[in-house]
């Protein structure tokens, strides 16, 4: 499902009147507990936190043009999205989440390498995701990026 939009308000607006609070809450968590340095943008169709050219020039190694994508958020067909990049690079960071997950008794955790798919969107898990937001600063991140995906 993708919804075309200009910003991250035009996208929220845009999407199902059944998600619009609990995107409008997830896109709340994530500004109030991310690290100074990362922007808000659209990126990839979805809500996006990036690594600027300003901080970081290279750009994304898949094309230098965009800048270094983070974390995002989406409106998907059958849930909302959650994609941090930080779990897919850092395995201590996964390994931290996932047992952040089940001591909270959160039940089955749906999730792909970076991808937390939330189905019922009244279990999504705003004080967890905002710690794991906080976890990871620009610089932190470059460096995870630089030592995963630079050759």
């Amino acid at each position: 499902m993708r919804i075309e939009a200009s910003n991250p308000d035009d996208y929220i607006a845009k999407c199902p009147e059944d998600r619009v609070e609990a995107l409008k809450k997830l896109r709340e968590t994530i500004n109030n507990n991310l690290p100074n340095g990362f922007s808000e943008e659209m990126s990839y169709g979805m809500i996006g936190y990036v690594v600027p050219h300003s901080t970081y020039p290279a750009g994304y190694h898949c094309n230098p043009i965009l800048p270094l994508p983070f974390l995002s958020f989406a409106s998907q067909k059958n849930f909302i999205g959650f994609y941090h990049m930080g779990i897919y690079a850092k395995p201590d960071l996964l390994k931290w989440f996932q047992n952040e997950w089940a001591s909270r008794d959160l039940g089955k955790l749906d999730m792909g390498k970076s991808c937390m798919r939330f189905k019922k969107i009244e279990k999504i898990p705003y004080d967890l995701l905002g710690e794991l937001c906080s976890m990871m600063t620009p610089q932190d991140w470059i460096d995870t990026y630089e030592a995963a995906y630079k050759r």
